[in-house]
């Protein structure tokens, strides 16, 4: 099965409506919690511990928000391969931990799309931090655990209840499939509608 761990998580979402249904198991696995701007408060709201990602990288959200999970810290942190022992000396060298889990969704391009609004706005929902923090995770599956999609939260829970705090390698490889589904077909709007205003 080769069952992973899972530590610490990073959870930055935009739907923030289901985060009920995974923060309790994630705090019966001790399961630490790093977050992100409305994410953030929206899991200290609901007076669970959480790490700000400014506090833990040590730089601040910049560019109005354009700029907030691109960071080493957090990157190294999700594709550095564990048995590798060269990722670890480097990680131990820069002080940087394991993140073990991400639950990111994407900015809802789309949806907006449909609802027609400005280009100004439909520019800044082109999702580049959670892309590419969604990406990552799933290049690294054999390590890390990536759920893209709001559906898959009781299908986390079930899995780290069924292992004891930890995910299986054949969920692992299931979640990351469905993450690069999800990323080719964001892709693929954002440039059908790149395309169709240039004819």
């Amino acid at each position: 099965m080769n069952l992973k761990r899972i530590k610490r998580a990073i959870i930055s979402v935009s739907d923030k409506s289901n985060l009920k249904l995974i923060l309790p198991t994630l705090k019966r696995f001790n399961i630490e919690i790093i977050s992100s701007g409305g994410s953030f408060k929206k899991i200290r709201s609901m007076n669970y511990n959480c790490i700000k990602i400014s506090n833990y990288t040590g730089f601040s959200e910049i560019l109005d928000g354009r700029i907030k999970t691109l960071h080493p810290k957090i990157h190294a942190g999700i594709l550095n391969i564990r048995k590798n022992k060269k990722h670890k000396k480097e990680l131990a060298k820069q002080n940087i931990l394991n993140i073990d889990l991400v639950i990111v969704d994407l900015y809802p391009f789309e949806k907006l799309l449909k609802e027609n609004v400005k280009f100004k706005e439909l520019i800044e929902n082109i999702d580049i931090g959670g892309f590419t923090l969604i990406r990552a995770a799933a290049k690294n599956f054999h390590d890390v655990t990536i759920i893209s999609s709001i559906t898959d939260y009781s299908k986390l829970t079930n899995e780290l209840k069924i292992n004891n705090g930890s995910t299986s390698a054949q969920f692992r490889e299931y979640m990351s499939a469905k993450a690069f589904d999800l990323t080719a077909y964001y892709d693929s709007v954002i440039s059908n509608w790149l395309n169709n205003k240039l004819n």
